[in-house]
Parts: structure tokens; C-alpha cells; sequence
């Protein structure tokens, strides 16, 4: 099986725009960024499995010009799973700006204080470790 450099591209396009609209703060840009993924996903599936060739049903041709399942399935469930987290961004989506009136998806006050807390924590730990250091070294 050879590679298309064509379709290689297209599908290094597609993530790398996908993952970069993952990253955004607006959660439909997170939508757009999942769906993206889906599309790329399911090409790169549809690419593994092959050129197209006869439907694997036995007796119906040789082994060898049958074409291999197993990639059309996984493509299915990518299809499955693309809607299942489509539809749940969308009614997240629908929720943050019926209630907030935007959907900017915010840093969290708790994960802020913790890291503020984790910081402090580290600040004293060094300063005792510098603190234990000095002694020895005096001593």
C-alpha cells in the first residue's frame, strides 16, 4: 500500500486545525475543533483501510479482492462518537449562553486558589530545605 502525499496533507491540515480550535476559550470553537477531529479521524480510518474493492461477504469472491472491515466499523464508531460529543457540546454551548450570556469557557477560582496554595507550599519547602543546608553547612 502506498501513501498519497495529497491525502497525508490534508489530513495533517485537519488536525492540526482541529487541535488548535480545541485549544480556543469559546466552546463552539471546541465544537468546531471536535468536529474536525471526527472528519480527520474518519478519513485517516477510510485511508488505512485501503483502496476500495469487494464487499467481504465469503463465497462471494477470493480472499485476496476482498476489502477489510475492520477499518469501516472503526469509522462508524468515530461517526458514533464525533455526534455523541457534538450534541453534548452543542447543549453545553446552548446552556453557558442562555445562562451567561457568552460562551467563554473561564479559569476556575478553586483551581486558582489551589495553585496558589501548591505554590506557597513549594516556596516553604525550598526555603526549609535552604534553611537545613545552611545549619550543615555551619556546623
Amino acid at each position: 500500500m502506498t501513501v498519497n502525499l495529497f491525502m497525508a496533507l490534508v489530513l495533517a491540515v485537519l488536525y492540526a486545525v482541529g487541535f488548535y480550535l480545541l485549544m480556543q476559550r469559546s466552546l463552539m470553537r471546541i465544537l468546531l475543533g471536535i468536529v474536525i477531529l471526527g472528519h480527520a479521524s474518519n478519513l485517516l480510518l477510510q485511508l488505512a483501510g485501503g483502496p476500495p474493492e469487494r464487499a467481504p461477504i465469503l463465497h462471494t469472491a477470493p480472499l485476496e479482492e476482498m476489502a477489510d472491515p475492520l477499518p469501516q466499523a472503526m469509522a462508524l464508531t468515530s461517526i458514533v462518537i464525533t455526534f455523541a460529543l457534538t450534541t453534548f457540546l452543542l447543549a453545553l454551548a446552548y446552556r453557558g449562553w442562555s445562562m451567561l450570556g457568552h460562551d467563554e469557557v473561564r479559569d476556575d477560582v478553586e483551581d486558582r486558589r489551589i495553585q496558589r496554595l501548591e505554590r506557597k507550599l513549594e516556596q516553604e519547602e525550598d526555603e526549609e530545605e535552604e534553611e537545613e543546608l545552611e545549619k550543615e553547612a555551619t556546623q
